[in-house]
């Protein structure tokens, strides 16, 4: 092995190491690391130049066909590249293990433990392409390689590799690319303070982690992990259920996950509380996936709204009112025409549209309407609270010069970017600007937004500028004028 090669296979613990800790929000991102590694150091990007960009690294691992814009989404992406040998065309398995000659069995069991995710998504995942993603994430993949050690940034979007002396060290348990045996003690003590507080997010937890108690135990580990050395990483999760609603909210989470597992699947229908409105409404839906999200579990479904119209819809486990879920067959009559149709037809919602759309823009609610969002901060707050921070893939720094040309181009209509570009002109070019794409009237990014004010400034969209003004000017009226001190 040459002293500069990556030397880690894909092993569970390797994965989980270049996650940061997360892999069950990173899985994705990890192989990409993990493959990204592989060719800075020994394989195909061996050779970059000394101080090189994510174009640098893109023009050497893409075919020809593969799409350079920034804004190519994933679906374009793989229909430019379709039946090319491209990066963006190898699925996870080919990627891991290009022979095919694995034994997942294994591997897949010590992924679920570490990550928390079903064995079913991993499954899936394996056939899923990782690099048939938009160039932002790609790119921050290369910021994140940084964050753990395996590249220096060189500022600009510049960045230069490590020499193999000066390489992250893997913690004890990671040997080198053949070492794939069982989680050590103290690796097992660790994955059981990360697993505990986290249970409740998924009920088939407290098996995984009953199960490493006992294996523990068979394995005479107990007293290394009984050893005095006390937790010192806590994890506080805002949860907003009292206990007896959690049971509730679990076995319509078991139900829904049943109705998955059995061979032709169905339909649910429950009652709904709708908080806005105020009012129960019955449901017939096609259950996708279900997210912890805003301190909650919700359901992601297709089919009959709470306004009787057919589509996307979010609902928190805890509003269902029935006291459990009515599984509806495929020939039910009930069961609105057009789900029958998606059905018959191969084309029922998935679990990755809901992704995509997701990624498409900022908010949870990912079927309300998209709008482009620019926001503008004074520097020295930006480089405290809003630079080198995540908020989603598509939000990023922009240049005050780049701009106008942005907004004409993403602003279908001519009187909204008028405005727009008439509130730019009025603010000063040296302030920080922020770009990205938002759901309008998504309270998660509502709340955001006036997480920023005052410091913060919605330019676009105008109807999030205006909701911002007005809520800025009820909540000074509330206070009222001050008498002068003294």
């Amino acid at each position: 092995m040459a002293v500069d090669q990556f030397p880690y296979g894909p092993t569970p613990q390797v994965l989980h190491w270049l996650s940061g800790g997360q892999l069950g929000s990173r899985l994705m991102r990890s192989v990409r690391c993990w493959v990204w590694l592989r060719q800075l150091y020994g394989g195909s990007l061996a050779n970059l130049p000394q101080t090189f960009t994510y174009g640098d690294v893109r023009d050497r691992s893409f075919a020809l066909s593969h799409p350079r814009a920034e804004a190519t989404s994933p679906e374009h992406i793989s229909r430019y590249c379709q039946g090319t040998g491209c990066l963006c065309q190898r699925s996870t398995l080919e990627l891991l293990w290009p022979n095919q000659g694995r034994p997942l069995g294994a591997w897949v069991g010590a992924v679920a433990a570490l990550s928390g995710l079903a064995s079913d998504s991993i499954e899936q995942s394996l056939a899923t392409c990782p690099f048939a993603t938009v160039h932002r994430t790609l790119r921050h993949d290369l910021k994140h390689l940084v964050a753990l050690g395996w590249l220096v940034s060189a500022g600009r979007g510049k960045f230069h590799k490590q020499p193999p002396t000066v390489w992250p060290q893997p913690p004890e348990a990671i040997g080198s690319a053949q070492n794939d045996e069982a989680l050590s003690a103290r690796e097992v003590k660790s994955l059981l303070q990360i697993l505990e507080p986290i249970a409740f997010l998924q009920p088939q937890l407290a098996v995984t982690i009953d199960t490493l108690w006992r294996q523990v135990a068979s394995q005479g580990q107990s007293k290394a992990l009984t050893s005095p050395e006390p937790q010192r990483v806590f994890i506080h999760l805002d949860y907003i259920w009292p206990d007896e609603v959690q049971e509730q909210v679990d076995q319509h989470q078991a139900d829904i996950e049943a109705l998955w597992q059995s061979p032709d699947g169905g339909v649910v229908q429950f009652d709904n509380w709708s908080a806005r409105r105020q009012q129960l409404d019955s449901v017939t839906v096609y259950p996708v996936c279900i997210h912890y999200a805003r301190r909650a579990k919700y359901l992601s479904a297709y089919g009959q709204t709470p306004n009787g119209t057919l589509g996307w819809h979010n609902y928190r486990l805890d509003r269902v009112r029935s006291p459990c879920l009515r599984v509806l067959p495929w020939g039910d009559p009930q069961v609105p025409t057009r789900l029958k149709y998606l059905r018959d037809t191969g084309q029922l919602p998935t679990p990755e549209q809901v992704q995509t759309q997701l990624d498409a823009a900022w908010g949870f609610n990912f079927y309300l309407p998209r709008a482009l969002l620019i926001l503008r901060f004074p520097p020295e707050f930006a480089r405290w609270y809003v630079d080198d921070t995540v908020r989603h893939p598509t939000f990023a720094a922009v240049a005050y010069a780049d701009l106008a040309a942005l907004v004409q181009s993403q602003v279908a209509q001519a009187p909204e970017w008028a405005a727009i570009l008439q509130v730019l002109a009025q603010r000063p070019p040296t302030d920080a600007y922020y770009w990205g794409w938002m759901r309008v009237g998504d309270v998660n990014v509502t709340m955001r937004l006036r997480d920023w004010r005052p410091m913060g400034e919605v330019i676009a969209p105008l109807v999030v500028r205006r909701q911002m003004m007005a809520e800025a000017k009820e909540e000074l009226e509330r206070y009222g004028v001050l008498e002068p001190e003294g």
